[in-house]
């Protein structure tokens, strides 16, 4: 059994891997903003706090295996902001593996080669600062020694688990369509005990 770092406990794709972990026998350690979002559990030891700040980024994973980031991001540079302090983190601790859901914007455009997808004629986004925030912690992960894997859906409703997806790395297959939060946590979890897709960007569309 593991004890895995959460980050984005409450978010939708967030609870899925939450889900997952538990079922298995997993303990997590989650950084909550607002604690009365979560059910308590055994098994899971909640940090209140912000993935902005540095002590409460060391709490959280502290003592952990393997860090989890489902963190969504805003107009504040949310998941540059917590990157900074998750790596120092686990570096402190000796862990290496982090799993990460990103966006499909920050993989390799195949319509125009050495461009991300945001920045080529592949969207459709008029706004960046999304994918420019997803962007800048790729980078960093990208830039270190971490074990890491970004999971990078492409249009994400609720939708249901339905298990069959197409899958490549760095890109995303062609003809995308969607992908459901169930599908892309299950995913996501799945990598945790696997090297598969170590230090790739993984596109992810039914």
């Amino acid at each position: 059994m593991m004890k895995i770092a959460l980050f984005g406990a409450t978010g939708r794709v967030g609870r899925v891997i939450m889900q997952n972990a538990l079922k298995d026998g997993h303990e997590i350690q989650a950084l909550i903003r607002d604690p009365d979002g979560i059910d308590a559990h055994p098994k899971i030891t909640i940090i209140k706090g912000d993935a902005s700040n540095k002590k409460d980024v060391f709490d959280t994973i502290t003592g952990c295996d393997a860090v989890i980031s489902a963190l969504g991001t805003d107009k504040n540079d949310a998941l540059t902001k917590s990157m900074i302090h998750i790596l120092p983190a686990m570096r402190a601790n000796s862990i290496s593996k982090i799993i990460t859901i990103g966006t499909a914007g920050i993989l390799d455009s195949k319509k125009e080669p050495g461009k991300f997808r945001f920045h080529s004629k592949e969207s459709n986004r008029r706004l960046s600062t999304a994918a420019e925030d997803h962007c800048r912690a790729f980078l960093m992960l990208d830039q270190s020694s971490m074990n890491w894997t970004i999971v990078c859906p492409t249009y994400l409703p609720d939708g249901e688990r339905i298990g069959k997806y197409r899958i490549e790395m760095n890109t995303l297959p062609d003809s995308p369509s969607s992908i459901s939060m169930y599908d892309t946590g299950d995913f996501a979890y799945s990598l945790l005990q696997k090297d598969e897709y170590s230090k790739t960007r993984v596109g992810l569309t039914y």
